[in-house]
Parts: structure tokens; C-alpha cells; sequence
């Protein structure tokens, strides 16, 4: 039998390990699907629930496995789908490659089933590389240069794959005029340094500075034994970027912990204070939350020369590998004696745990959403991996884990989209079959499209060594974020309409699908809770009803702005006293503990 468009395609992708596509079915795809079943479902076919899920999952494998993550669907509405997951990887720089379907070559032009011009459509979040494979002489070059290009640049790519061509016999190409051959798979890896007289200016900023500090994001993972080096020479405090949570851990006592409006206080008095300032890694894009412009000589160091200088007046750019670049800097740093800055920096830290734990601890109605996070800090295995929603969960997320060991933690940093929670972790267990994942998802978010994932999640977890997969729900019956947002920016009360959830047993769904499934009402059950999901022989939802109205406060927001957000509440929202009172009592506590120091 004839090998097709569709074998080859999978015998590629196998050739490039490639284990699984994460994928939803679809007629425009068919020569594909039935590939899948020829080739013995090798690489795996990961059925979604949805193909925006399909591209969630992608993402976040490839977040977590440092590999290309493939997500596949059909023409028309299925690649329509892809894109919110598409440009999740696009913002925060993570490579995918989508592979989608379109109608058949002799129907084009005609306003045929499901027609739509994708190659318009996939132009910009596809912009480093989108190809129409219209001959099979375009494979493989067109596959391998996708996965390639999504390789070095760290991005999306997609190929378009008529269906029709999808099911003709494959033909390579030949050397002849106009026809393009393609090397076997596998990608040659370029560390680049900034050149060494650059390198030379940055030291001599550095050296110069008295009160350093470092902000790392998601580019300095693989440099934390360097950025320490640097931190210990320097007596430099470190905050890291919500993308970046997981390069340093929290254990470290000048480790400031996130930055910006879900940032905490220590990091917030780092960027206030210090002279001078190296960014690794990071496009940070709130300078709000960076020093006061010609506060602070800086530096950055970056492997994209077109993500420097952008959000502060940096006096040197090192474009380069962060590792490699900060290890030719190092040599060239003298020690501070003086710790008197690093003093400050590691009092401010023990503060603000201090103040984290105080808050947590905050009687609520009925449990305090800062203690959820709180009581999973305090067991959670040193090699999870946790995944977070974007809604006020992520605010907890960003403050209250304290990263260590190996752990790793991820979110939709820059698209900031609502939904990736529970398919990162379908990702992330894909990546790493034998670690424990835990994702903390708002109820929104459930009911947009979490809930649906479970099912994905039941279906697949026998495949996973260690089935630990924990989907915390933060049940609230609010967009909570939202409602904040409204209150803070808006000068609004909550609007009812807009922002109450209709009031779901998270829970009972799980357990009907086949999950097992806690209920936790009451404060006290929180931690028994966490113990049974982390030590549960599968996966398990958490259905924890907590407080909508314990405020996402800023640690460094000020009495004044407090005052005009009360001033909001008192316009008419529906527990506008119990509103005013939780937030007095969370604030009280960051006083409390200044009051120690």
C-alpha cells in the first residue's frame, strides 16, 4: 500500500520525537486521522475536548519539556479555535507548531463547506512561518523548517494541509530546478555572548552600584546558578517576573518574590530603593513597578535583541544566552563587602512572609482564598509542577507559593487569557509523566472550559507513571477578578449580571466522570484536603468554596487608594460591609507586621 501525505506527515514527526499531537478530529483532516490508525497511534493522538484546549495542552507542554508542542485540527472552525492557544505561545515564546486542514484544492476559491482564507487568518500569530502545502515535494522541508523555526525562535509556526492532499501517495522531492530538499531532522544549537567589551561595561556598572538589584524572568531558567553567583557577589536582592516564579526559589532569604500588581511588598521596596538594576531574561512590561526613571543605572541581558532597552533606559544591552553571558560576567564582579544593602533586602523578605502568613490566617466566609495556596505551600512535593488561571486565584498564585527544589509553575503570562489552567496540566503531565501537577483554577475558568478537560484528564491518566493531577477549584461563584477590577479601576460596584456564576458542584461532576472529588466548606478541612489529593493513587479535584470578597490588595497600595476603592464598594454593592471589613482586616496585618520590623 501506497505510503500517503498523511503517513509520511506522522513518519516525520516520529522522526523528530514527536510523542503525542494534541488534536480534535475533523473532516478537513481525515487523511491525517487515518494515518493515526495506520501508524498504530504513533505519535500518540491526544484527543481535547476542544482545539482551543488542544492548543492550551500544546503550550504547556512545551513550557514544561523545553520540546516543540504540535496541536492539529480541521479547516474552517477547527483552526479557528487554535488561535487563543496560539497566541498564548506567541506572547510568552514558547514553541508550538500547529498543523491544520483546509478544504480540498479543487473546491478553493469556490465559498465551499467550511472554506476561509487561513493563510490571512494564521499571518500573524504564525508570522515567523506559515506555508500551504499544496504538492507532496513540499514535505518534508515545509514540516521540518516549521518545527525549526519554532525551535530558534520560540514561537508558533503552522502548516496548511489541504485535505484532498492529505490521502495522495507521498513523493519526495527531487534535486531538480525548484524543488526543495530537506537535512534529517534534528536542529543545530548556537550559545551566543555579548561581546566581551560589553560584557566589561556591564561589570563596570555593577561594580559601581551599592544597593543591586535583579529581576529575572522565564529567559534566566537556565542561568539560576549563575544569577545566584551574582546575587551572592553583589548582595543583590532578586525579585523574578510572574513568568520567571520558578527560576529561583523562595527559600533563598533575598529572594523577593513576584513583581507588579500581583507582586509582594519586597519586591515592590527593592525596585523603590535600590541604584542600580540587572535584568535577565525578563520583558517585564509594568516600568511602574521598576525603578523611578534615572533612579538606577541598569543592565540587561537578553537572547532577543529586540526585547532590550524596552521598559527601562538600560545603560548596557547584552544580547546573548543568559547563561553563557552571565558566566563571562562573573569573573569580572568584585565582592561587596559592605552587606548592609542585602540586610535590608533579606528583612524586608522575612516581613513579608510574616505579613503572607498573617493574611492567610485571616478568618473569612468561608475560607480565606490566600490560605488555599497557604496549606498547599506547606506540602506540596518539592518536583510538582503547578499551573495557574488568570482570574484573582493567580493573585494567590503569584504571592503566597513559595517555589523550591525542583518545583515549576507556569501560566498564561502575557495573553493573560482565561482557560489554560487545567489543559497546562494535561500539557505538563504529558511533559513529565512521573511529577505531580496541581493546577489552581478559579471557577470561571472551570466553567468556561476546565470542567470539559477533566474528561480528558480521566481518560488519560492511566498513561501516566505517577497520576497525581490536582485541580483546585477556587469556588467563589464571582469573576472575581473582574468584580476587583470593576471596584478599583472602574470606581464601580459589582455588577450582578456580569460577574455571579451560576453555583456548581465541581466536585460531584468529577466524581461522576470517575475522578475522586473533595468537597472543603470549612477552613479546617483545607488541609486534609490537600494531604488526600497529594497522596491520592489518581486525579482529584479540590472544590474549595472560599471568599470573593477578600481583596486582591497591592502590597504597596496606600491607605488613600484603599480609601477610594471603599468608596466604590459603598456605591452599592450587595455586601459592601463585608467587603470593607475583610479588607480592613488583610490590610491590618501587613501593618501588623511592619510594626516588627
Amino acid at each position: 500500500m501506497a505510503q500517503t501525505v498523511g503517513d509520511y506527515i506522522l513518519q516525520r514527526l516520529r522522526e523528530w520525537d514527536v510523542q503525542q499531537v494534541f488534536a480534535y478530529p475533523g473532516d478537513g483532516i481525515n487523511g491525517i486521522v487515518a494515518a493515526f490508525g495506520k501508524a498504530d497511534n504513533e505519535p500518540r493522538f491526544v484527543q481535547a475536548r476542544h482545539e482551543e484546549m488542544a492548543a492550551f495542552a500544546a503550550v504547556g507542554y512545551a513550557k514544561f519539556s523545553g520540546h516543540v508542542g504540535v496541536c492539529m485540527a480541521t479547516s474552517g472552525p477547527g483552526a479557528i479555535h487554535l488561535l487563543n492557544g496560539l497566541y498564548d505561545a506567541k506572547l510568552d515564546h514558547v514553541p508550538v507548531v500547529a498543523i491544520v486542514g483546509q478544504t480540498a484544492r479543487s473546491a478553493m476559491g469556490g465559498s465551499y463547506q467550511q472554506e476561509i482564507d487561513l493563510q490571512a487568518l494564521y499571518k500573524d500569530v504564525a508570522s515567523d512561518y506559515l506555508v500551504e502545502v499544496n504538492v507532496a515535494e513540499q514535505l518534508p522541508n515545509a514540516l521540518d523548517r516549521a518545527i525549526r523555526t519554532a525551535q530558534a525562535n520560540r514561537a508558533p509556526t503552522a502548516l496548511i494541509i489541504p485535505a484532498d492532499l492529505q490521502e495522495e501517495e507521498y513523493t519526495p522531492p527531487k534535486h531538480v530546478f525548484k524543488q526543495v530538499p530537506s537535512s534529517p531532522p534534528g536542529t543545530a544549537y548556537s550559545v551566543t555572548v555579548a561581546p566581551e567589551h560589553e560584557v566589561a561595561r556591564a561589570a563596570e556598572v555593577l561594580n559601581a552600584g551599592e544597593k543591586v538589584a535583579i529581576l529575572v524572568g522565564q529567559g534566566a531558567r537556565g542561568a539560576a546558578p549563575q544569577v545566584r553567583e551574582i546575587a551572592e557577589l553583589t548582595g543583590a536582592g532578586v525579585a523574578k517576573a510572574l513568568l520567571g516564579k520558578d527560576v529561583l526559589s523562595d527559600e533563598l532569604s533575598y529572594v523577593t518574590g513576584s513583581i507588579g500588581l500581583l507582586g509582594t511588598r519586597a519586591s515592590y521596596e527593592l525596585m523603590r530603593d535600590c541604584d542600580t538594576l540587572l535584568i535577565v531574561g525578563s520583558n517585564f512590561p509594568y516600568s511602574q513597578f521598576l525603578p523611578e526613571f534615572g533612579q538606577a543605572r541598569a543592565v540587561q541581558i537578553d537572547i532577543d535583541g529586540r526585547f532590550v532597552g524596552m521598559r527601562y533606559p538600560t545603560e548596557v544591552n547584552l544580547v546573548g544566552d543568559a547563561a553563557a553571558t552571565l558566566t563571562a560576567l562573573l569573573p569580572k564582579l568584585d565582592r561587596k563587602d559592605d552587606r548592609s544593602w542585602r540586610e535590608t533586602v533579606e528583612k524586608n523578605v522575612a516581613s513579608w512572609w510574616d505579613t503572607v502568613a498573617r493574611e492567610a490566617a485571616v478568618d473569612a466566609r468561608p475560607i480565606n482564598p490566600m490560605r488555599i495556596v497557604a496549606e498547599l505551600s506547606e506540602r506540596i512535593p518539592d518536583n510538582a509542577i503547578v499551573t495557574a488561571d488568570s482570574g484573582s486565584s493567580t493573585n494567590w498564585y503569584a504571592r503566597n507559593l513559595r517555589m523550591r527544589g525542583q518545583m515549576r509553575g507556569s501560566l498564561s503570562g502575557t495573553l493573560a487569557t482565561m482557560g489554560p489552567g487545567v489543559p497546562y496540566a494535561i500539557g505538563a503531565k504529558f511533559a513529565h509523566p512521573d511529577r505531580p501537577v496541581i493546577a489552581l483554577v478559579g471557577d470561571g475558568a472551570m466553567q468556561m472550559n476546565g470542567m470539559a478537560e477533566l474528561i480528558t484528564i480521566a481518560r488519560y491518566q492511566e498513561l501516566w507513571t505517577d497520576r497525581r493531577c490536582v485541580i483546585c477549584v477556587f469556588h467563589n461563584n464571582d469573576l472575581n477578578q473582574v468584580t476587583w477590577e470593576l471596584r478599583a479601576m472602574g470606581g464601580a460596584p459589582k455588577f450582578e449580571e456580569s460577574q455571579a456564576l451560576p453555583d456548581i458542584d465541581y466536585a460531584a461532576f468529577a466524581r461522576g466522570i470517575g475522578l475522586e472529588a473533595h468537597n472543603v466548606d470549612e477552613p479546617d478541612q483545607l488541609g486534609p484536603a490537600w494531604d488526600a489529593a497529594l497522596s491520592a493513587s489518581g486525579a482529584t479535584v479540590l472544590d474549595v468554596r472560599c471568599d470573593p470578597e477578600v481583596p486582591p490588595i497591592p502590597p504597596h497600595a496606600t491607605f488613600e487608594q484603599f480609601k477610594s476603592l471603599t468608596e466604590a464598594v459603598l456605591k452599592g454593592d450587595p455586601d459592601a460591609f463585608h467587603i470593607v471589613t475583610q479588607g480592613v482586616r488583610t490590610k491590618a496585618q501587613e501593618l501588623l507586621s511592619g510594626l516588627k520590623k
